[in-house]
């Protein structure tokens, strides 16, 4: 360890129940609140099926990394175990993917927050409230590990009982008609308008891009591992619990949005939230799910500064960074490194005003290929750890052909990119972006074998 670090290492500040919400925010992006509505137009009510292939997935790949956190739960898992399994540049360009992922989600995240404050207060400029969530997210970063346990758990408890809410209320108007003059509305429109699948099979295809993005930061309960009190018990509950949660989030709402509205109604752009609250007569319902979003853009950003300030620190800790980022402050927090995804952050408040939205975009379709890449590598590596390693007690099921099916599936997801024009600038920067990496590490390399 270097000599700057004042501690022996970070401290297990996370308790179960930080552990679970966490996973429940992580599963449950804005992605769902605004992203439904036009992953709606692209395969109708056929989305569901979209959401429980995507679904199936990303809990074999939260399996496979729940025995890698059981074999050796540390903070910044993904790049420890693909340096360890695979090899140090895996781990290099894993851990950087990774942090420049949440980097400019995160730059999207606060950006948002502008935007939805705005719509309360239009004459504030947009980045006032952005820059005060970012100062506001990275002071409760710096002062504990438990203070943002304790953020998250109720950001993430916010979205968990407005999408509750949504089912239940759904389900009376569904069965009672109540907000519909007393007529039961019934669960028909999820077939009645060109059948259950009006996009053919096609359209569920075309969807699952948009569903994995939706996804973005459920391998974070990976990034806590090194400081949950008890990681042995919590992470394997969490991760277990993830395909109920897909199951009753996001299948659960589709089914109940796609029968109080006929697909072809939803116009892409308002939130299916919005108009079901709406219906029942809430005049405040926009507000409403405008507070739900912003605590949502919030959540992520926090998690943003959280994860990237651990990457970097572990990237340190490999030698696979600047070693002044191999630091814990006194507080038990790598303060540096989340000092520095700060400040990269604060560039992407500056960057909104200077650069337009359709370059911007080019940076962010890095996040989509980047989390491909973390997934895929997740699976790899545990593929390589059970040829290294007897099982731990948290079982991987049906090894290694549930990696191997996850991993194509995964590369078949970023196939589809290049299908739309929105999307297919991801396979030009991904490449881009890689190349940046791999030149990068040789550099690394070399300079570390000198130092040696």
């Amino acid at each position: 360890m270097s000599k700057q670090t004042h501690n022996e290492s970070l401290t297990r500040g996370l308790s179960d129940r930080h552990i679970q919400l966490i996973a429940i925010g992580g599963a449950i992006g804005v992605g769902l609140f605004l992203g439904s509505a036009s992953a709606i137009q692209a395969a109708g009510p056929a989305l569901i099926l979209s959401y429980a292939l995507g679904g199936i997935i990303i809990f074999f790949i939260m399996r496979a990394l729940g025995e890698l956190i059981l074999y050796k739960p540390v903070s910044g898992s993904f790049s420890t175990y693909a340096t360890e399994l695979i090899g140090p540049w895996a781990g290099f360009i894993t851990g950087w993917t990774y942090w420049f992922m949440w980097v400019v989600t995160g730059m999207a995240e606060i950006t948002a927050v502008g935007i939805y404050v705005n719509t309360w207060f239009p004459q504030v400029p947009q980045w006032i409230p952005a820059l005060v969530a970012l100062v506001v997210v990275y002071l409760i970063n710096l002062i504990a590990v438990k203070l943002f346990g304790e953020v998250e758990f109720w950001f993430a408890l916010i979205k968990v009982v407005t999408i509750l809410a949504l089912i239940v209320v759904g389900l009376v108007m569904i069965t009672t008609g109540w907000g519909n003059d007393g007529e039961a509305i019934g669960f028909s429109n999820l077939w009645k308008h060109g059948g259950f699948m009006p996009k053919g099979f096609i359209g569920v295809l075309l969807a699952l891009q948009m569903v994995m993005f939706a996804f973005l930061g459920v391998e974070l309960v990976g990034v806590t591992a090194g400081e949950a009190q008890n990681p042995e018990k919590s992470i394997p509950s969490a991760i277990n619990k993830i395909i109920w949660r897909i199951l009753i989030f996001y299948i659960g709402a589709l089914v109940v949005i796609l029968s109080l509205y006929p697909w072809n109604q939803l116009d892409g752009q308002t939130s299916p939230f919005v108009l079901t609250f709406t219906k029942i007569g809430i005049p405040a319902a926009a507000g409403i799910i405008n507070f739900v979003i912003l605590t949502a853009a919030l959540s992520s950003c926090n998690s943003g500064v959280f994860s990237t300030g651990r990457m970097l620190y572990t990237l340190a800790r490999h030698k696979q960074a600047p070693q002044a980022l191999d630091y814990v402050s006194r507080r038990h927090v790598p303060s540096r490194g989340i000092t520095v995804s700060a400040i990269v952050l604060l560039i992407g408040v500056v960057l909104n005003y200077f650069i337009p939205e359709k370059a911007f975009s080019y940076i962010t379709s890095v996040a989509t290929i980047g989390a491909l890449w973390v997934w895929g590598i997740i699976l790899y590596a545990h593929i390589k750890f059970r040829q290294k390693h007897q099982p731990t007690a948290f079982k991987m099921p049906g090894t290694p052909w549930t990696n191997w099916i996850g991993i194509l599936f995964l590369i078949f997801v970023a196939v589809l990119l290049s299908l739309e024009e929105s999307t297919r600038i991801a396979l030009y920067v991904g490449p881009v972006w890689f190349g940046i990496l791999a030149v990068s590490y040789q550099w690394v390399r070399k300079f570390n074998r000198n130092d040696e």
